[in-house]
């Protein structure tokens, strides 16, 4: 299952007892691999099964895989090396970097609202076609002319495509890149890593391919989240009833107004990969990913990417004070069973336990995750391509539980 080049330093084989697990597992793995890093230094490099079923090839160190979201965190992780160089003002208006940005309503949104999904902009009104939405522009301008959904900074919703676009334009006008240039420039060559958002062709031969977990019930969905949140049933089933119904803010807001048509596989198409969505399209393999991760909380063959300070700003919980959109009243996710979004990063939370109450990362579709936790020093990744979207999906937090276990 796992080739020979895989690296596990002694004190670290509860992790790959884990890795080998899942394969067992339900769902169960397809292809996979896995990523330690603890203070600066490569201590399990797992990866294993098949990055393409089908035509049979196995997963190698080459091979990189889509992970969705966790895209998310490399862009927070951009803005925050602006912050950090005092070219960004996280309280300052979009709109000092961003003129246009003010249209509608939007004058005095600051920037860390973008990062926290607090703006009130998660849709797009559109329409919108595919062929837009990979040319930014059309989008960026959608943006500018749209009005908030609520009253900015008092409630908030994932804001699942667009968090990409809005934070990726900040970082446009500040630098004159394109986020997935400045990410290029800034991240992934100092450290030398193989994560794209806007994929080099010839890269495309690496890219495993995606199969699918079979599909759960409403009421398989309700009981896992009810057992990894803590809530009774009848909350859950209504808070997705009010979250994830038909005509939802939420379930619009994967659409991009309508640019992004789930019911066609545009994500394995050349023109999604070149284009840069800075919300969910990185490619990557792990571990890049822990290797990044692992940049923010220490020292990485010479390169630290954010410093205690900014770690500690970057990461200080948002939402846990204002409402969910869409929510009736009474219904609201108490604070300590939220997502606990912090500037662009998911905290460690009972649905996202991570290592601990310190971490910080962001989860993708499908399964993938990746994190830092400064206490202990750890950067993380799992990366997959079977995805499944079960809340109660045991593997990444079977492998960061393992972790856990090693650091002590």
């Amino acid at each position: 299952m796992m080739d020979t080049t895989s690296h596990v330093e002694d004190g670290w084989g509860k992790v790959a007892d884990a890795f080998r697990a899942n394969f067992d597992g339900n769902p169960g793995e397809v292809g996979a691999a896995c990523s330690v890093y603890a203070d600066g230094r490569l201590v399990a490099d797992l990866r294993g099964g098949q990055a393409d079923r089908e035509a049979n090839q196995p997963w190698t160190s080459d091979t990189i895989v889509q992970v969705a979201s966790t895209t998310k965190g490399a862009t927070a992780i951009c803005a925050h090396l602006l912050a950090q160089r005092g070219e960004l003002d996280l309280d300052a208006p979009v709109a000092r970097y961003w003129p246009e940005f003010a249209a509608a309503g939007k004058a005095d949104i600051p920037v860390r609202w973008l990062l926290s999904h607090q703006a009130g902009l998660p849709i797009v009104d559109g329409p919108l076609t595919f062929e837009e939405a990979c040319a930014w522009h059309p989008v960026i301008r959608a943006l500018e002319a749209q009005k908030p959904l609520w009253e900015p900074g008092t409630e908030h919703v994932y804001h699942s495509m667009t968090y990409g676009f809005l934070v990726g334009e900040v970082v446009r006008r500040i630098t004159g890149k394109s986020l997935g240039t400045f990410f290029a420039d800034e991240v992934a060559q100092p450290l030398g890593l193989r994560a794209w958002i806007g994929l080099p062709a010839e890269q495309e031969q690496h890219v495993a391919r995606i199969e699918y977990a079979a599909p759960f019930t409403l009421d398989e969905l309700i009981a896992g989240i009810t057992a990894t949140a803590g809530l009774d049933p009848e909350t859950v089933k209504a808070w997705i009833n009010a979250v994830w119904g038909a005509d939802s803010v939420q379930a619009r807001a994967g659409e991009l107004g309508g640019a992004l048509d789930h019911t066609t596989e545009y994500h394995t198409t050349r023109a999604w990969r070149a284009a840069e969505f800075p919300a969910a399209n990185m490619l990557a393999d792990a571990h890049s990913v822990a290797r990044m991760y692992a940049a923010t909380v220490s020292d990485v063959d010479g390169v630290r990417l954010l410093d205690p300070a900014t770690v500690s700003r970057a990461t200080e919980i948002q939402t846990d004070r204002t409402r969910m959109h869409g929510l009736p009243p009474g219904l609201d996710i108490p604070a300590d069973r939220s997502f606990n979004m912090s500037l662009g990063f998911w905290r460690a939370c009972p649905p996202m336990p991570m290592l601990g109450p310190g971490s910080f990362g962001h989860p993708g579709s499908g399964g993938s995750i990746g994190f830092a936790d400064p206490d202990a020093g750890v950067g993380f990744a799992y990366v997959t391509n079977h995805w499944s979207f079960r809340p109660d999906d045991p593997r990444a937090a079977s492998l960061a539980k393992a972790v856990q276990s090693c650091v002590g």
